[in-house]
This record gives C-alpha cells, sequence and structure tokens, in this order.
C-alpha cells in the first residue's frame, strides 16, 4: 500500500532574508561598507522546508505569512517554485512578515530583525498534527503540545536546538528527547545543556536519552551515535570556502532526514548531511542555498580528489537516475511581481 503522509511535517516562524555577503566583518558604530554579494529569499523555517522538498521529500509546512509583498513572494517561493505544502500555513491580515538584514563574514554572520510574534502559535496552527512519518523541530524551553500529539500518533520526531540568551541552559528542556527519536544539537549546545567539556562526551550522555544523537562541529564535521543499530561514526568536514553559512544547520538536519528515511547506515547519514550541508555555503543563504540532489550528484560527478571519491563512494547506488533540474538560488532582488 502506497503511503501518503508527508515525508516531512514543519511549523515555525519564517522570515523574509536579506543577506549581504563579501564583508571583512561587521561594520562600526558610524561606518558605512559596500560590498557587491547580496541574496534574497525566504528564511526561517523556510530553509527547511525548501532542502527537504529539494530532496524529493513530500514536505508540510505550518507556518504565518503576512499580508504584504514579503509574504506574498516567499508563498510563491515556497509553495510554487518549491513544491511545499502549505494547506496548514496562514495569511494574517495586517501583520508583517519578519524581514532579517543578515551580514555575513567568513563563517560568521550578524543579524538585524524588524519583526513582531506572529498572531498564532505553532499549536493553533498544528492542532491535532496530521499523521506524517518525520517532523523536524526546534525545541525550546515551553514545550509544544503539538510535537507530544505527533509523536503519540506514529511520527518520528528529529529535533534540534537553539542559542540560550538566558545562558542558564536548563537540562530540563533534555526531558522532551523522551518523545524524539533524534536529536541534533551543534557542539556548544550540546555541551552546555549535557554539562560536559567535549563533544564526544555530550554525545555519550545524549545518547542516553534519545535513540538517535548526532552532534554538528562546523568546520569539525560530526559525530553520531544510533542505538537503533549499534552504530558509532565520526567524519570530517569538507574544505569548501563558505560565502555564507546561514541555514547550514537546516540543511543537515534536512539531508540526515532524507537519508535516515532511505535506510542508510549511519556513517552514509552523516557523510550525505555534512556534504549537503558544505555546499549550501557556497551560495547566499537562506532556503535557496540548499542543494538538493541536483547539487549533489553535480559535486560527486565532478569529483577528482581519489579520497574524497573512497568516502563518497556510496553516492554512486544512491543518488536519484534523475536528479532534478537546477536548483535557483537566491537572487539579488526578488522579481517584480504581475498582475
Amino acid at each position: 500500500m502506497d503511503d501518503d503522509r508527508p515525508d516531512v511535517l514543519l511549523t515555525g516562524l519564517l522570515f523574509y532574508d536579506l543577506v549581504l555577503t563579501g564583508l571583512g566583518g561587521p561594520p562600526a558604530a558610524g561606518e558605512e561598507i559596500w560590498t557587491a554579494g547580496m541574496g534574497c529569499g525566504p528564511g526561517g523555517i523556510a530553509n527547511l522546508a525548501v532542502a527537504a522538498s529539494r530532496f524529493g521529500l513530500r514536505t508540510s509546512l505550518a507556518t504565518v505569512f503576512g499580508d504584504d509583498f514579503y509574504g506574498a513572494y516567499c508563498q510563491e517561493v515556497i509553495a510554487g517554485q518549491e513544491g511545499v505544502d502549505l494547506s496548514l500555513s496562514r495569511v494574517a491580515d495586517g501583520w508583517h512578515t519578519p524581514v532579517t538584514v543578515a551580514l555575513a563574514h567568513g563563517q560568521d554572520r550578524a543579524l538585524v530583525t524588524h519583526g513582531q510574534e506572529p498572531p498564532y502559535s505553532q499549536d493553533v496552527l498544528m492542532g491535532d498534527p496530521p499523521e506524517a512519518r518525520t517532523a523536524l523541530v526546534h525545541l525550546e524551553a515551553e514545550p509544544r503540545a503539538w510535537i507530544g500529539k505527533a509523536a503519540a500518533g506514529g511520527t518520528q520526531i528529529y529535533a534540534d536546538v537553539g542559542w540560550d540568551p538566558t545562558r542558564r541552559w536548563s537540562r530540563d528542556l533534555l526531558d522532551q528527547l523522551a518523545l524524539c527519536h533524534a536529536f541534533l544539537p551543534n557542539e556548544t549546545e550540546a555541551m552546555a545543556y549535557t554539562r560536559t567539556d567535549s563533544a564526544v562526551a555530550a554525545l555519550g550522555t545524549l545518547a542516553e536519552l534519545v535513540p538517535v544523537a548526532v552532534v554538528t562541529r562546523g568546520a569539525d564535521g560530526a559525530l553520531a551515535v544510533d542505538q537503533t543499530t549499534g552504530e558509532f561514526a565520526q567524519v570530517p568536514a569538507l574544505d569548501i570556502d563558505v560565502l555564507d553559512a546561514t541555514g547550514a544547520g537546516d540543511v543537515f538536519g534536512a539531508s540526515f532526514v532524507t537519508a535516515s528515511l532511505g535506510g542508510w547506515p549511519l556513517e552514509e547519514r552523516l557523510r550525505f548531511a555534512v556534504l549537503a550541508a558544505g555546499l549550501s555555503v557556497r551560495h547566499h543563504g537562506g532556503a535557496l542555498a540548499a542543494p538538493g540532489w541536483y547539487g549533489v550528484d553535480r559535486w560527486w560527478r565532478s569529483l577528482t580528489d581519489p579520497g574524497l571519491k573512497r568516502a563518497y563512494g556510496f553516492l554512486a547506488d544512491r543518488l536519484p537516475d534523475a536528479p532534478g533540474p537546477p536548483v535557483r538560488h537566491a537572487p539579488v532582488t526578488p522579481p517584480a511581481r504581475t498582475g
């Protein structure tokens, strides 16, 4: 019987991103910097949605769009161009889509956002969440009711977490891992929440709380444990020039889910996610930097390094016969609306 459930269920805050790149560093007070690098497009939760959809996953997104140009443009890109299902999303009258200006320099960035909290919460948007194969969620201090409902309905929960501005890193948040199949924090977050002093030690603690624990390490790659299969894997990052790292963690998560749904061994899942995230930082950030099958296929076919050929040899059997058309990257300015 065909499984017509969404492959990935998502909810969260959407932004319209304007990314400026090629900076030597952030401007000082009173200073003006000129740069030739710029891109725009959907950001926030759209990063995950587009990354998943570009890997062929049936992706359902519940978010809020403002009734403004930015909201209309983001809807057009996410649904019309990228094929994401927005039937759970809403347009809020009189509410402006949040706008973020990102100043990207090296592997760092500074963000300034204009916006207000949306008029609909995640729990209101989701209600009784539809059955889905997986959900990619962002854990917060206050648990979201829909996550428990989704897990009870058989949806596998893949979770990440963000920086804690209070710097308290309450271990109470880790109680939510009881609902999760996988947890994918970065090493700073992992060590802070587990009160450990290394990525390996943090992974060991997390592996006792969730079936699949992953710790991402940026330029140092990633490591993971899968208790359901007894596998451990540690892989290096690729040597790639970083244009903009915005959304790389989201691409990692979406590609890890893609490989997991395919039943790949843990090392392959981890290498694939590291590769996809690495390819994304070569383009202006946000949703439209995601490589999809097209980007991975193009990288594999152009690869000449014998070491990488061996390490990523599994792609010869994993890549689809038809990787799809070229993906569209972030335009410098959004196209004018017609009609």
